[in-house]
């Protein structure tokens, strides 16, 4: 370059759903790797299989659309292999079906991308797995935080991006966007099925979907799970 501008910074692609809620979730206070984050990555992948049209549902189990479709991405295309190669399942079936499969090829993903960090923790001499933490600390918080403005704002659910109001629907499923003191919950869930409707509003199947992701996600959740902030 000519007149000593620096070039600008490739842009990074935009995070599939599966790492959207990954890095949503992350939480360097607790264990990632526990709970009900895999299942969490792995709805998010499901449903955004399903919202490419790419699984289909059946009768409740889902199903590819053929036999040749990908998406470019390898956690995605990893999981349609994956249900390819087994056989039926229902959609709350693969939520939990080698779910750590998904979330340690999206937490992979997100370390190459730049997004997560890996730094050994030495303790007594012997060397444990990886600890990831995010390369920029505000980034789970902003989505966060970003999740719940669309929860608990009053902008019409038909209006919200298709993709956001799954990540919400998703992330409310686990209990990571916890009611603040005196909200109304009944209200809530409300918006979520309203936000659940607006992510369906193009494929109604999508909706019957979701309802089977949500109710997996919902009865892994401990009866009082720990909020996050």
């Amino acid at each position: 370059m000519t007149d000593g501008a620096h070039p600008a910074a490739p842009r990074r692609p935009p995070l599939s759903l599966p790492a959207r809620l990954s890095l949503l979730a992350w939480d360097t206070a607790r264990p990632p790797h526990g709970g009900v984050l895999p299942r969490l990555v792995r709805a998010g992948a499901l449903a955004e299989l399903a919202q490419r049209g790419l699984l289909v549902d059946d009768h409740g189990i889902a199903t590819p659309a053929d036999l040749d479709s990908s998406t470019g991405d390898p956690v995605l295309d990893g999981l349609l292999e994956l249900v390819r190669e087994s056989g039926p399942r229902p959609w709350r079936a693969w939520v939990g079906a080698w779910a750590g499969y998904t979330f340690t090829a999206v937490r992979d993903q997100l370390t190459a991308g730049g997004w997560l960090r890996a730094g050994p923790r030495r303790a007594l001499g012997f060397l444990p797995p990886a600890r990831y933490t995010p390369a920029r600390a505000g980034v789970p918080a902003a989505l966060r935080e970003r999740a719940r403005r669309l929860l608990d704002g009053t902008r019409p659910a038909a209006t919200a991006d298709a993709r956001d109001a799954l990540v919400v629907v998703l992330a409310v499923a686990v209990g990571l966007l916890p009611a603040p003191p005196g909200a109304d919950r009944a209200a809530r869930e409300r918006r979520a099925d309203e936000l659940a409707g607006r992510a369906a509003a193009a494929d109604p199947a999508l909706g019957r979907v979701l309802d089977e992701l949500r109710a997996a996600l919902s009865a892994t959740v401990p009866a009082a799970a720990p909020a996050r902030g």
